[in-house]
Parts: C-alpha cells; sequence; structure tokens
C-alpha cells in the first residue's frame, strides 16, 4: 500500500512548517521581545540617573510597570511554552523585573542622595537589593492561587512616593527597611493581572492608579491632593485586599488538612 503524506515537505524529504505552525512561533517570540523591551527603557533609565533626570527616569518606570503588567497576559494568550519550549520566558521576566523593580530604584535613590549621605546610605541602598534577591530566588514567590508570597519587590513604587511626597531621608529610611522585612512574612500580595478574587475591579483601579502615577509625576513638586488620595487609596485597598486573602488562605488550609 502507498502511504500518502499530508505534509509537505522540501527537497531533502523534511517536513515544511505551515503557516499555521510558524505565525504563533512568531508571535511567541515577538512576545518575548517585548518583555525583553524592559531592559531597553532600563539602560534608558540608567542614563536618566547619570544625567541627573529623575522625572524622566519615573516615566521610564512606569513604563516598564505596563510592559511587566501586560506581557504575562500576552504570552498566556499566545502560548508561549507551547511554540517556544526551550525559550524560559519566565526567567526573563524576571531578569528584567529585577533589574527595574529593585536595582535602578535603589541607584536613584542613591544617586540623588534621598537616602542620606555616607556608608549608612550605600548599606541602606543594598539592603532591598539583598531582601529581593532572595525573593526572587524562592520557588513559592508565586503561589497557586497567584499571590505573592512577601512583599512583591516594589520598590519602583517606593522610590516614586519617596520622591514625590519628598519625604526625609529618616522617613525613607524606615519605608525600605519595613519593605525589606515585609519580604521575609508570609503575606500574600495581590497578583493584579492574576488574582482571581476580585480580578476585574482590581484591574480597573491598577490602571487608573497607573493615571494617578502619570498625573501625580505631571503635577510634581507640587502634587493635586485629590490625585494623591487617589493614588494612595489604591495602596489602602491593595494591602486590604492582601491581608484579606492571607487571612482567607489561613482558615482554608487547616480545614484542607
Amino acid at each position: 500500500m502507498i502511504h500518502l503524506s499530508t505534509h509537505p515537505t522540501d527537497d531533502r524529504g523534511g517536513d515544511v512548517a505551515s503557516p499555521r505552525s510558524t505565525l504563533p512561533t512568531i508571535a511567541s517570540w515577538l512576545v518575548h521581545a517585548y518583555t525583553a523591551s524592559g531592559l531597553v527603557l532600563a539602560f534608558l533609565a540608567v542614563v536618566a540617573v547619570m544625567e541627573g533626570d529623575t522625572t524622566q527616569c519615573l516615566w521610564l518606570f512606569l513604563a516598564t510597570m505596563v510592559v511587566d503588567g501586560t506581557d504575562g497576559m500576552l504570552a498566556r494568550w499566545v502560548q508561549v511554552k507551547r511554540h517556544v519550549p526551550w525559550f524560559d520566558g519566565a526567567l526573563l521576566d524576571n531578569i528584567v523585573d529585577y533589574i527595574t523593580y529593585a536595582f535602578l530604584p535603589m541607584v536613584l535613590l542613591w544617586s540623588g542622595g534621598l537616602l542620606g549621605d555616607g556608608a549608612s546610605a550605600k548599606v541602606l541602598a543594598v539592603v532591598p537589593l539583598l531582601a529581593s534577591a532572595y525573593q526572587f530566588c524562592r520557588v513559592d514567590a508565586k503561589t497557586d492561587d497567584h499571590l505573592f508570597l512577601g512583599f512583591p519587590s516594589y520598590w519602583n513604587i517606593a522610590a516614586f512616593y519617596i520622591i514625590v511626597l519628598e519625604l526625609s531621608p529618616g522617613a525613607a529610611a524606615a519605608v525600605l527597611l519595613v519593605c525589606a522585612v515585609l519580604v521575609f512574612v508570609p503575606i500574600g500580595y495581590v497578583y493584579p493581572s492574576r488574582t482571581t478574587t476580585l480580578q476585574v475591579p482590581t484591574l480597573a483601579l491598577t490602571c487608573l492608579w497607573l493615571v494617578s502615577y502619570a498625573v501625580l509625576l505631571v503635577q510634581a513638586p507640587d502634587p493635586s491632593v485629590v490625585w494623591l488620595a487617589i493614588s494612595v487609596a489604591y495602596i489602602a485597598y491593595y494591602v486590604a485586599l492582601s491581608l484579606y486573602l492571607t487571612a482567607r488562605r489561613g482558615r482554608a488550609e487547616p480545614a484542607a488538612a
């Protein structure tokens, strides 16, 4: 019996990739390139810090947050793991996140003298970096119910408020040290794009917070009380929902056991 292949072949007898199989692969690489664009933004932020342009650096922080908040959804939609299984997009995302969420904010705060002077300022800048390095290496940093375990290294957001609110070095030190301690406290923090509880209002409020970030940056150094209240209210909502979900997980675990 003669077997007729339904797959197109090249002149060496190998299968030729069909457009249907090629397009998802291209789309997957485009998503990875989109994630990697955070490194370009990080480099531009370093340039801004070196040039003393704090405002430009904060704008670039906003851009990196938009990329980080959307690349995961695109990756799941395109199914990058299926079409490019040998490339670890999650590792790429973690590399970009550590640079943009932890390393760069500390460079910005230290270079601007916002952490004080001398050796104490350098030590203070290093503490969040070490805490975040620990967290990024934890295999349970993201829980099965889509929460971040421990303070999720939002040092760029901490830096934003320190700068916009013009906090003193002492107050800035208190913020950073408290957040560094919270990295090791097993509180589950909301993962806005994946936490299912109240996901729609959380995403809507997150978008509103991003708008408030931009507005406050435009208005600095004299931010509107209204927009500042909107911005801080989102932080309060985020923390309250995170504490509620952590408490609910605590009640569910003994019941499951």
